[in-house]
């Protein structure tokens, strides 16, 4: 197996994949979503160029954690699939929200409401179809599905998660004890697959096969719990990829992986 990088030397890398189109898109930088305090919490609206006066259907990238002091939305895998997925007809958004310590779940929650509440929002000056959205979760920003999976919103037509915590009650090794049971609860995707309401929109796994046991055991589980109950699901593995396999991995598998994410969202917010 490859060396591994740096975690300073990951946040560079770019995705393994590309398609025509990168190079050119519109790119809104730096927008302020919402304010907390003294923090000013950004996000970069990726358009597909040519300047069309045409609603899109947009796909908001939800980034892991804990992860302090850091501006993920500027990272090369972000930037690149912000680039990724305007070349591929959607309106991509990318945020920071403040999950920099076990302590700060609630407050990152918050800002993820906040920041699919802004997109909604100001739609008509970003260009966006407000009720035909995706959402794509990465690592540790599985818990912020949760409230997508709980009270299941008609604007959320598909949902995606990438090596994704989906259920955060088995506690690892050195658990904070900031985050009760009850919070564990709350923000465990897994539960939420058996809440009363509307059906749960179509969802994607990308499952790397190298990965920590407490990552690939609980999305192995809420497969199980998915299938149990009939859901709209969609699993790929990567049987010899690392978790970050879509910039670590660069093989045919990785790459076969994201270009069927594309597919998935192109299907499901067309319909």
């Amino acid at each position: 197996m490859p060396e591994s990088p740096s975690f300073e030397e990951m946040t560079r890398l770019p995705l393994v994949y590309r398609i025509p189109g990168m190079d050119s898109p519109a790119v809104r930088r730096d927008i302020v979503y919402r304010t907390a305090g003294e923090t000013s919490l950004r996000m970069d609206v990726y358009s597909p160029g040519g300047g069309e006066k045409t609603r899109l259907s947009a796909v908001v990238l939800i980034h892991g954690g804990p992860v302090p002091g850091a501006s993920p939305k500027d990272w090369g895998v972000f930037t690149s699939y912000g680039r990724l997925l305007a070349a591929s007809g959607f309106v991509a958004v990318t945020f920071n929200h403040r999950f920099g310590a076990p302590d700060r779940l609630l407050d990152a929650a918050a800002d993820v409401d906040s920041a699919i509440a802004h997109v909604r929002a100001e739609a008509d000056a970003l260009g966006i179809d407000p009720d035909r959205i995706a959402l794509w979760a990465f690592s540790g920003g599985g818990p912020f599905l949760s409230a997508a999976l709980r009270d299941r919103p008609s604007f959320v037509r598909a949902i995606v998660a990438f090596y994704a915590v989906l259920d955060l009650r088995a506690k690892p090794p050195g658990a904070s004890a900031a985050v009760t049971d009850e919070m564990r609860r709350d923000f465990s995707p897994l539960v939420h697959l058996g809440a009363e309401g509307p059906a749960i929109a179509p969802i994607f796994l990308a499952r790397a096969g190298l990965d920590h046991p407490f990552l690939n055991g609980p999305m192995d589980r809420f497969v199980q719990e998915a299938l149990a109950r009939n859901l709209t699901l969609e699993l790929m593995n990567h049987a010899a990829g690392r978790h970050g396999f879509d910039i670590l991995d660069d093989d045919a598998r990785s790459r076969e992986i994201i270009a069927r994410t594309l597919e998935f969202p192109q299907a499901r917010l067309q319909e």
